[in-house]
């Protein structure tokens, strides 16, 4: 499996709901969309998941312009500051809450260095022993939503593992360590800074618990090793750094005061944030649909020659009457021209084979590495058949992107793309795009993971002329690729003349009265 450490929506969200610290605090109203009926929430015997998704964290042209709430948790080594941070994490009562520990960041131990860890005679406690330089450029690309990869660190043999975890999305990131106010650097990216005060007597009692129980380690080691280089450390690099904290906590997990004021204060900054974002969405998009109105279609923009054959099936289709059997055959094979059509414009390279005949054949390859397709759940996910028959071996991802009925925003509430998919050319796949507000999420969603936007093609069977101007708006570099453009969108942002609800038409489901599901997406 390429997804596998995958730390998306499924992973990130995953956090037991709400729990008031203290009898005084009461329950904040979310932020996040919701059911009208329901919490957004599903309830496991192991976990709690939010379905509540991310709103957007871009502008209408594309740009990030939300920074995720990063709190910055420093404390001495079993100090209780993974506790703390869970405790947060619980009592915030947010989706896309990501903790990210220093102890991943640690150092790759050269062999003689590796003799003196097993001998604990190496000093895991100084600056040195961190790589600062990868942590500030990890943390800084978090802050700004990009994906990220962190390495997972092997405390019983000193080295990192083959297997890193690949973090993406975050409304609030909380990073915890003990050297976590010792750079210069790293204290830029904090919004808050909190300091966990707790006895030396109880944190020698927590190391001791922790390093036999999970690091394989026998007393007398970790003895030497805190009188040594942990308590030393403590003292020289670490308790100075409580001059730079916005809150202190004295007895860590246990000081519900101290933690309350922190989850008051991120929610109140959360709180703006959610505002501006809705603002500037709402309004940006509104403008922009009336701004394209006349303006020529977009050079970007390649629709499929309508010859009888493709105007047939679209006449198929389109028509109400159609049967269920007979619109997802010509569905499907509209698919498939669409795909073969739009796998024209992918980069070719010379190269000349020798034939069974001992001739020269010159001809054409693609250029790069692979083709990756991904999925707008859940209409875009009927495409990938009549892909994988065109493309051999090729690889998927999905995208689930629903609609806030209350809002009418767009939000992200799930995504599995797969590893190293920066390198490739990617096939952006949905049935219909209307506003295009789906398609600027998704663009956006891989632009995060590094890949290059003239690397993305964005395919579908019919789109709207307002879908098209807004994606070309934001990501100019993006080809767009369909069989018709209709050049209406009505009130209730639906493609006039349209085909209709896609999924509904092609899955044989039909959403209830209070559910929607538009041409991108389902309402929530």
């Amino acid at each position: 499996e390429d997804t596998s450490s995958y730390d998306s929506l499924d992973s990130l969200s995953s956090r037991v709901h709400r729990c008031p610290l203290t009898p005084s605090l009461s329950p904040r109203k979310r932020t996040t969309s919701q059911s009208k009926t329901e919490p957004p929430l599903l309830r496991t015997n192991k976990r709690t998941i939010y379905t509540a998704g991310r709103p957007p964290w871009y502008n209408v042209t594309g740009t990030t312009f939300k920074e995720a709430f990063v709190i910055g948790l420093c404390g001495g080594s079993a100090s209780g500051k993974t506790t703390v941070a869970n405790k947060i994490i619980e009592a915030l009562d947010v989706p896309w809450v990501v903790l990210l520990s220093m102890d991943s960041f640690y150092k790759v131990l050269n062999k003689e260095e590796q003799e003196l860890a097993a001998k604990n005679e190496y000093n895991f406690d100084h600056p040195d022993a961190f790589d600062f330089e990868l942590l500030v450029t990890v943390l800084r690309k978090l802050k700004k939503g990009k994906s990220i990869k962190v390495p997972v660190y092997d405390f019983t043999s000193h080295c990192r593992r083959k297997e890193w975890k690949i973090v993406y999305g975050a409304n609030v990131v909380i990073f915890e360590g003990i050297l976590a106010f010792a750079n210069k650097e790293l204290l830029k990216l904090l919004d808050m800074k909190v300091f966990v005060d707790t006895d030396s007597d109880i944190r020698l009692i927590r190391r001791l618990k922790r390093d036999i129980s999970q690091r394989g380690r026998d007393i007398s080691g970790i003895i030497k090793q805190y009188n040594k280089f942990v308590k030393p450390a403590f003292e020289q690099y670490i308790e100075p750094t409580v001059q730079v904290a916005d809150i202190v906590v004295p007895r860590g997990g246990e000081n519900f005061v101290a933690l309350d004021l922190i989850v008051q204060h991120v929610h109140s900054q959360l709180e703006k944030l959610l505002c501006i974002s809705e603002y500037v969405f709402v309004f940006n998009r509104s403008a922009l649909a009336s701004a394209h109105q006349g303006q020529p279609l977009p050079k970007t923009l390649s629709v499929m020659e309508s010859t009888p054959q493709v105007r047939g099936m679209h006449t198929i289709i389109r028509n109400k009457e159609t049967n269920r059997d007979e619109f997802i055959f010509y569905s499907k094979r509209l698919m498939r021209l669409l795909i073969e059509h739009a796998l024209s414009f992918l980069p070719l390279k010379p190269v000349s084979v020798e034939t069974p005949q001992g001739g020269i054949y010159d001809g054409k390859r693609l250029s790069g590495k692979r083709i990756t397709g991904v999925s707008i759940l859940r209409a875009g996910e009927t495409m990938e058949q009549a892909l994988m028959a065109v493309c051999k071996d090729i690889r998927l991802g999905k995208i689930l992107i629903q609609t806030n009925h209350d809002t009418g925003e767009p939000e992200l509430h799930y995504l599995r793309l797969p590893k190293d998919i920066s390198e490739d050319y990617v096939i952006l796949m949905d049935s219909t795009v209307s506003t295009g507000a789906a398609a600027l999420m998704a663009v956006r969603v891989l632009l995060d993971h590094d890949v290059a936007e003239d690397k993305i093609f964005l395919l579908s069977l019919l789109m709207a002329e307002m879908g098209v101007h807004s994606v070309a708006y934001a990501f100019p570099k993006v080809r767009i690729i369909t069989t018709a453009v209709d050049k209406e969108v009505n009130d209730q942002f639906h493609i006039i003349p349209g085909i209709g609800n896609f999924g509904d038409r092609y899955f044989g489901t039909d959403a209830p009265s209070d559910w929607c599901e538009s041409d991108e997406g389902m309402d929530f």
